[in-house]
């Protein structure tokens, strides 16, 4: 049995059609991505797997059981969310930010217990900030940031992760900090992740890195296919879904490692 399985799931605000027809699976310990331009739909898909909108019609299951229509708190005791960015309002430590993710497991007038604030300082060890345990969270960087938010979403402890553009705002190294790490975590945990992305260079990068990968091109609100990365993402199909001209390349960096990449090219006809 897969971890998730969307089946049939289409979705419209008013009469007006955002999703149609989308299928799809994901199985421990497997990354599958949803790539395609803006206004896609890729956002609303995640939305509506983590049962924040009401489907026209299909269903969203997770280890078989019905998703959509349960309470927030039990769809948060198995799927975690993971935002592209949040806002530092207030002065939260990173602690406190990272507790925030025990909230389906404290009652309303309880207190955090002992095995809340076990869970929170293993997810800060997870991504290797525990030492950021004490700092205010308005005093992060960007990519620590992030880590705060994973950790925050791994403190639910959930077997999947949803992740909406994780790597958006970040500079070229803690693009790859974050990169790096759900590949760790994948490896060590068997989480399962959905993640959101506008760049083919991230599912050839988990691809690279031996672990299962699956991706998904959106347009028109629909899968036009999906499948792994060596196979899906040809220039053909870049071509198909940005109308940008591209070439795949494969690099080997020693003996035993290829690594593919997709350059862009122009955006003019050819």
């Amino acid at each position: 049995m897969p971890l998730l399985a969307v089946e049939n799931l289409s979705f419209a605000y008013s009469h007006s059609d955002v999703l149609s027809d989308i299928s799809f699976n994901v199985n421990r310990k497997e990354i599958f991505f949803l790539l395609g331009p803006n206004g896609c739909g890729k956002t609303t898909l995640l939305d509506c797997i983590l049962g924040l909108l009401k489907l026209r019609q299909g269903s969203v299951k997770f280890m078989g059981k019905e998703l959509n229509g349960r309470r927030p708190e039990d769809i948060a005791r198995q799927v975690a969310y993971v935002p592209q960015s949040h806002e530092k309002t207030f002065p939260y430590t990173v602690r406190e930010i990272v507790l925030m993710g025990r909230a389906a497991y404290i009652g309303m007038f309880s207190s955090p217990s002992p095995e809340d604030m076990r869970a929170v300082e293993e997810a800060l060890e997870k991504v290797g900030i525990i030492r950021l345990i004490d700092r205010r969270y308005t005093q992060l960087s960007g990519g620590e940031g992030q880590l705060v938010l994973i950790a925050r979403a791994l403190a639910q402890k959930t077997a999947m992760l949803v992740m909406d553009e994780p790597t958006a705002h970040l500079d070229f190294k803690h693009e790859l900090v974050i990169m790096e790490t759900i590949v760790e975590l994948v490896r060590e945990t068997g989480l399962a992740i959905i993640m959101a992305t506008h760049f083919p260079n991230h599912a050839f990068y988990f691809e690279n890195s031996n672990i299962a990968t699956r991706v998904a091109l959106m347009n028109d609100h629909r899968f036009l296919m999906a499948g792994r990365p060596s196979e899906v993402l040809s220039e053909g199909n870049l071509k198909t879904i940005y109308n940008v001209n591209t070439r795949v390349v494969s690099y080997s960096i020693d003996a035993n490692h290829d690594l593919k990449q997709v350059i862009p090219i122009s955006t003019q006809s050819s």
